[in-house]
């Protein structure tokens, strides 16, 4: 791993950190492949009791452009009932390796993206945080602690503190199985009651079909509940990446 990697997290520490977690979200993970291409589509739709269904739709190339750094680049699209799709963000996501695979017990990775919104008064969105893997056997556990701001927005805004979470068994590359988790807390420190926070978990599954010629195509999907009363009912989400 390259030294200078921890050097450009520690600068992204310093700039001033919106958008909040979507039914399209997914659960990072540390780890880059160098060399790598990919196409990214991305949908999720969830419900809360009476009110509009919100759906979100995403399409993205990516690339391991060095052994430590991935970056990609996203439309995003979003529908709440009774409306058409429409375009909604342009998001540039940036994920760096700190830590060499296997390497240390936990394997960790940062994250940074940049989103601006169609609407221009909702400003600059970007969410960074640390990005924690480990694993035993063939269960796979993931933890993400990300924040999130609006900067330069119409209206002043806060960091907020998200959270994801993820179980894995690796039974077979093309079939695997757990559970995800994704909440909002609200302001980084000072939390919002519990009742206004939100929190959903699921039951997910994972796999990696192989195509030949260093081609895979890979997916994740995950149907979630809501856990408290600010959350939404359920949502589903879904994730397949074309790989080359």
């Amino acid at each position: 791993m390259k030294s200078y990697a921890p050097i450009l997290v520690a600068g992204a520490l310093l700039c001033p950190l919106p958008g909040f977690a979507g039914p399209a979200d997914y659960v990072y993970t540390p780890a880059v492949e160098y060399g790598e291409k990919e196409v990214d589509f991305k949908a999720g739709t969830a419900k809360k009791g009476g009110e509009p269904r919100e759906s979100a739709y995403s399409l993205g190339f990516g690339w391991g452009a060095t052994e430590w750094w991935f970056t990609e680049a996203y439309l995003k699209y979003k529908r709440a009932d009774g409306e058409d799709t429409r375009y909604d963000a342009i998001e540039w996501e940036n994920k760096f390796q700190l830590t060499e695979t296997g390497k240390y017990p936990v394997d960790v990775g940062f994250l940074v993206e940049i989103e601006r919104p169609r609407d221009r008064a909702e400003g600059w969105e970007v969410k960074w945080g640390p990005l924690l893997q480990t694993e035993f056997g063939k269960i796979q556990l993931n933890g993400n602690i990300l924040f999130e701001r609006a900067y330069r927005a119409s209206e002043p805004t806060e960091t907020e503190l998200l959270y994801q979470w993820q179980v894995k068994y690796r039974w077979r590359p093309q079939f695997e199985f757990g559970v995800q988790g994704f909440g909002e807390l609200g302001k980084w420190n000072d939390w919002a009651p519990h009742r206004d926070q939100k929190h959903l978990a699921g039951p997910a599954v994972f796999g990696k079909l192989p195509l030949g010629n260093h081609q895979a195509i890979k997916y994740n999907a995950a149907w979630l509940f809501g856990l408290n009363h600010g959350s939404p009912d359920h949502g589903i989400r879904f994730q397949a990446e074309y790989e080359f």
